[in-house]
């Protein structure tokens, strides 16, 4: 076996030292070449392997202990088993391809395809599944104006269906312990107050409203983050807010059924939102558990802390009188109406929660911008809202703000990502493992166990 050694956090001097130790041991005459027989096969008629490496003299290090680049902790011993990282592909200058490497490249153009389809499914599901959502939550707050209710009974549906999914093991079951339910707790409260300060602006105002004025939620984040936080963002961001806010101020003056409760209501739900995303971020990284377990964690805990309170605010007895009136105005339908409200509710926010797995941040905000625009405009049509052209263009400049600082913050990810990246790459020591006859490339660990002297690559 060869290994050609790279190690950009060794020293200068024990660099320098291997560096010339290896090539005064394994010098341009004595390179590798393929073997003829190894790819004819030899006589005896045994099957032989479809690509073997051969040298005139094989390689031998003396053992190097002490020197500063063999003496890193990377290169570990224990129980006959040599862990070491790797970083790139073994010596591509000499122009050795493995035959499966086209059939490789096709199995991962098909993976991608199924990948791409499955996003497209998931963005498909989600944005049907909030539209239903608002439709059925809405005629429903027309007929029983009790919201903190309406709330309550969303996430007591969501939790009773992730409790029996579990229970059947139709969902795995998620491994989680104290810490996490610590971790999780402000997320939840967070999350408690935009999904009841949201339902509130619903049973006031439109529900196209209340989505434009939601379209400025970025606007929050990224002021929570400049002078909570002390983050900074580029100046493609700071501008990308100029839209948003305007146009939420020219749809807030051109509503013609403008009520403050509403209004007030969107934003708080913007600002919840935000401070429930700086929560999760800071809180349950490294916690590894899926995004739809995740979520219905975050429902149970969430159902916990708002049950109290809506007893508190509206009680049992408004909610008994309303249903009947609801029950005797709208007649069966309307408990219907209530059923479908609590599900989509669970079913959309569930989904969105799975496509975080599959897709990166950039891809998830432009989705939720697109999302907004299908529940505006389908919410028009449904419920005949009036609406004023400069109320629409408010609406229109609203979300084209949102959709550039989905652009422009993608650029602050992907630096920080590539810093990350950049930084651990010097920390890291890197080999090219090489081996007779296979080669193989790993991104993360080449991992060597000692089976009786002879090394093999796993």
């Amino acid at each position: 076996m060869i290994c050609a050694v790279k190690h950009p956090g060794a020293p200068a001097v024990a660099a320098a030292a291997a560096s010339d130790l290896v090539r005064s041991r394994f010098s341009p005459l004595q390179r590798p070449r393929l073997a003829a027989g190894a790819v004819s096969g030899g006589a005896t008629g045994e099957r032989a392997p479809a690509l073997s490496l051969s040298t005139k003299k094989p390689l031998h290090l003396s053992s190097l202990e002490g020197v500063g680049l063999f003496d890193s902790p990377v290169v570990r011993r224990r129980r006959g088993e040599v862990v070491v990282g790797a970083y790139e592909a073994a010596d591509r200058s000499d122009g050795i391809r493995l035959p499966s490497e086209g059939a490789e490249g096709a199995v991962d153009a098909k993976a991608e395809t199924a990948k791409k389809v499955k996003i497209g499914i998931y963005f498909a599901t989600w944005w049907a599944l909030n539209v239903v959502f608002n439709i059925y939550n809405k005629k429903v707050l027309n007929a029983y104006p009790y919201p903190w209710l309406t709330s309550t009974l969303s996430l007591a549906t969501g939790s009773l269906m992730m409790l029996i999914s579990w229970a059947t093991r139709i969902a795995e079951t998620p491994k989680v312990d104290v810490d996490f339910w610590k971790a999780l707790f402000p997320v939840a409260v967070a999350h408690t107050i935009g999904h009841v300060a949201a339902t509130v602006s619903m049973s006031k105002v439109a529900v196209s409203f209340t989505h434009i004025i939601k379209s400025g939620e970025p606007a929050f984040s990224v002021l929570v983050s400049r002078f909570l936080l002390g983050e900074s963002f580029p100046t493609g961001v700071y501008l990308s807010l100029v839209p948003i806010i305007g146009g939420c101020a020219l749809a807030a003056l051109t509503e013609l059924n403008f009520n403050m409760t509403g209004f007030m209501g969107a934003m708080i739900s913007n600002l919840a939102f935000v401070f429930r995303n700086i929560f999760s971020k800071k809180g349950m990284k490294g916690k590894s558990v899926s995004g739809m377990n995740y979520y219905a964690c975050l429902s149970i805990m969430s159902l916990l802390i708002l049950t109290p309170f809506a007893i508190a605010v509206e009680g049992p007895q408004l909610w008994v009188d309303g249903w009947r009136k609801a029950v005797a105005e709208i007649g069966p339908h309307f408990v219907w109406w209530v059923a479908a409200q609590s599900v989509f509710y669970h079913l959309y926010n569930q989904v969105s929660y799975m496509s975080l797995d599959e897709i990166s941040p950039l891809t998830f905000s432009i989705g939720n911008t697109m999302k907004r625009i299908s529940v505006i405009v389908s919410s028009i049509i449904i419920f005949h809202t009036p609406v004023q052209p400069v109320n629409a263009l408010g609406a229109a400049i609203a979300i084209l703000g949102t959709f550039l600082y989905s652009q422009h913050g993608d650029q602050k990810l992907s630096s920080e990502a590539a810093d990350a990246s950049a930084d651990s790459i010097r920390r890291q020591h890197l080999f090219t493992c090489v081996q007779p006859g296979r080669i193989r490339q790993a991104s993360l660990s080449c991992r060597y166990e000692l089976v009786d002297r002879n090394e093999r690559l796993v």
